[in-house]
């Protein structure tokens, strides 16, 4: 066995544990990072890259057939769906190079290309190597859940991991599960010409805003997409091409291919936690605010710390990471900024709260400003107008925005910037936004918010005529 030291330690070379590695080993530190599959993680390969290519594939379809509007003829598209896959692994490949084993090593970062399992609270086995390391970092990701249901083990069915493998189109797509993925692959694939039917347990989009989720899911219904919502999935049966799910409301939905988009699950199995002294949930490895185990030279970031899981926030966390584990400086995360994003069209966006958990726990104090798109000259002219964006203030600061429209994950950006910093609303009023551009709708929804108290204030009146009296 070799043996080997190091200062920093990181297992997974996905968003965060790529992060990580290249900022402490830019920093000084003698950085080992463990990686063994994919470099790069689910986001590059199986997640938000394939996503968002086949995604602007199918925007592409989409736009001509629904040109007539501009004064453009529709047209037929045609579809070759081998060709968007290919289109989808070219992205891949060019953005790649940026996750590289050789970039990597070229920042002085030793790479090994094994999975790793702890033998001590100190200690990891990587294929014939046996590292110390005087900190770890855990960043090894999730994986899509599959659930035992009945009859699935039969049936070929295909996940994230594998969906961007096909190359055949599916004529009948069903998809179990309604969160972002499900309704995300539905859109993408009825503009793409499958027929699609999206199986939910629950209530589609149940995390975010009802009021936000219902202008999607209508927009997808209006598309082609059949959402079955309470429909908890009983029993799958049928061969490849005939496939059968049973719903607990004694419905049966037949299609050709089975998406399964039911959630993610944290990768700790590979791991031996018990061995470093690593307590775990079933969400994943457990954390302080300072993203540390109960090994607390054991740190943990992304999906595998079960908190939100998205690539942003595994990126935001190595900066926590680093200022405390290679400066020892106290750095705590903390999720009231953080936006997600649905990419569906329109898109929906969300930072801070929501405005049920606004009005839970600030009461009477809160206030909820709206802007609808069709007050927007440029999404007018874009005929996107459908949406709208709403901020929940509390004394003049903003808490939470939910936004449905064009470019929705665009402009949260602009929120996520004053809820990290506490700015107020009449600092977003001050903003000057080009015109016409959609961000000029995060600018007005503040200038909604100071309408009434400027131009319905008896008050504001009263100044202004006596200044316009008295004042030369």
């Amino acid at each position: 066995m070799k043996q080997l030291k190091c200062d920093l330690l990181v297992i997974g070379a996905g968003s965060g544990g790529l992060s990580v590695a290249a900022g402490a080993a830019q920093m000084g530190a003698d950085v080992v990072l463990l990686e063994g599959h994919k470099m790069g993680g689910d986001c590059l390969n199986y997640g938000c890259v394939p996503s968002k290519s086949l995604i602007a594939s199918a925007k592409a379809a989409y736009g001509q057939g629904h040109s007539a509007g501009f004064g453009v003829a529709n047209q037929l598209p045609q579809v070759d769906y081998a060709a968007v896959m290919d289109h989808v692994a070219e992205v891949v490949a060019s953005i790649a190079p940026m996750d590289s084993q050789e970039r990597f090593e070229g920042f002085g970062v030793r790479v090994i290309r094994e999975f790793g399992h702890f033998i001590s609270p100190t200690q990891v086995q990587a294929g014939d190597a046996i590292i110390t390391a005087r900190r770890v970092v855990i960043a090894t990701g999730s994986s899509p859940l599959v659930p035992p249901i009945p009859g699935l083990n039969t049936v070929p069915y295909v996940t994230n991991e594998t969906l961007f493998d096909l190359r055949e189109k599916p004529e009948h797509l069903l998809i179990i599960g309604g969160g972002p993925v499900g309704m995300e692959m539905a859109q993408a694939h009825v503009r793409l010409g499958c027929k699609v039917t999206v199986i939910e347990g629950q209530r589609a989009l149940g995390k975010d805003d009802p009021e936000l989720a219902r202008v999607v899911l209508d927009s997808l219904r209006d598309e082609g997409v059949d959402i079955a919502e309470g429909a908890m999935v009983s029993k799958i049966g049928g061969s490849a091409g005939a496939i059968e799910v049973e719903v607990n409301t004694g419905s049966t939905f037949r299609g050709s291919h089975l998406l399964m988009a039911v959630g993610r699950k944290a990768n700790t199995n590979r791991l031996n936690l018990a061995a470093a002294g690593v307590e775990t949930s079933r969400s994943g490895i457990q954390v302080d605010e300072q993203l540390r185990s109960s090994n607390k030279r054991i740190y943990a970031i992304g999906d595998v710390a079960g908190g939100m899981q998205f690539t942003h926030v595994a990126g935001y966390q190595a900066g926590v990471i680093i200022r405390s584990a290679l400066f020892g400086l106290p750095s705590k995360a903390r999720t009231s900024h953080i936006p997600w994003v649905t990419y569906t069209d329109p898109e929906l966006a969300q930072v801070g709260l929501t405005e049920a958990q606004a009005r839970d726990i600030h009461g009477v104090t809160l206030e909820v400003v709206r802007f609808d798109y069709h007050h927007n000259d440029r999404a007018l002219a874009e005929r996107k107008t459908g949406g709208f964006i709403k901020v929940m203030v509390v004394k003049g600061r903003p808490v939470g925005v939910s936004i449905v429209g064009h470019q929705a994950g665009e402009l949260i950006g602009t929120w996520s910037l004053a809820l990290a910093n506490g700015l107020k609303m009449g600092q977003i009023a001050a903003m000057v936004s080009p015109y016409p551009t959609i961000g000029e709708i995060n600018k007005r929804v503040a200038g909604a918010y100071f309408s009434p108290r400027l131009f319905d204030s008896q008050f504001v009146k009263r100044a202004v005529r006596f200044v316009q009296r008295w004042i030369p």
